[in-house]
């Protein structure tokens, strides 16, 4: 499965307005705290890779996720699968992957025609809006990522407010500086 996301700073009161208005159907409210770890083997910082576990109404979720596919959005491969989060944790650590961060947050997530929005208050960053599309190759990119931004247009954003950079990216820079 490929992730075609773009993700952009946003000012939910607006964006509840906008959701309203274009019909967007409102599937819940989460509350995620992902562990994000670091490979012994490899520095996933540098080839662009996640391997995270979500937490989310007492349920765990594996993902990894590849690198980049193109240089405007947060495009890229993704696999997921449920798992006992204790278990993983205990066997990442004895495979020899550490901890490389945690990003806690609140999402509403909102479904309007095949796009999923989501609305991240983000603990220590912010607001942001994100929306998605799950495609199955390549091959549907461009068209994918020309709607998310059209979409996007109805929010008053632009593809140069596109933010490429992870959550768990932007937390280690906040807690570096």
């Amino acid at each position: 499965m490929i992730e075609i996301e773009v993700k952009v700073k946003a000012d939910h009161p607006k964006a509840h307005h906008v959701l309203k208005k274009i019909g967007a159907v409102k599937l819940g409210v989460e509350n995620q705290s992902d562990v994000y770890f670091a490979a012994p083997h490899r520095d996933f910082a540098k080839t662009d890779e996640a391997l995270r576990i979500r937490s989310l109404n007492n349920q765990a979720v594996l993902t990894y996720k590849g690198p980049k596919l193109d240089g405007i959005s947060k495009t890229r491969e993704e696999f997921e699968t449920p798992v006992d989060e204790e278990t993983t944790i205990q066997i990442l650590h004895a495979l020899g992957f550490s901890e490389a961060g945690v990003v806690r947050k609140k999402r509403e997530v909102f479904r309007s025609g095949e796009i999923t929005v989501c609305l991240d208050i983000v603990e220590g960053l912010g607001e942001f809006l994100e929306v998605e599309i799950v495609a199955d190759s390549e091959k549907e990119l461009e068209a994918s990522r020309a709607k998310l931004f059209e979409l996007l247009k109805q929010f008053g954003a632009e593809e140069k407010d596109s933010i490429r950079i992870s959550y768990l990216e932007m937390v280690l820079e906040k807690n570096r500086g």
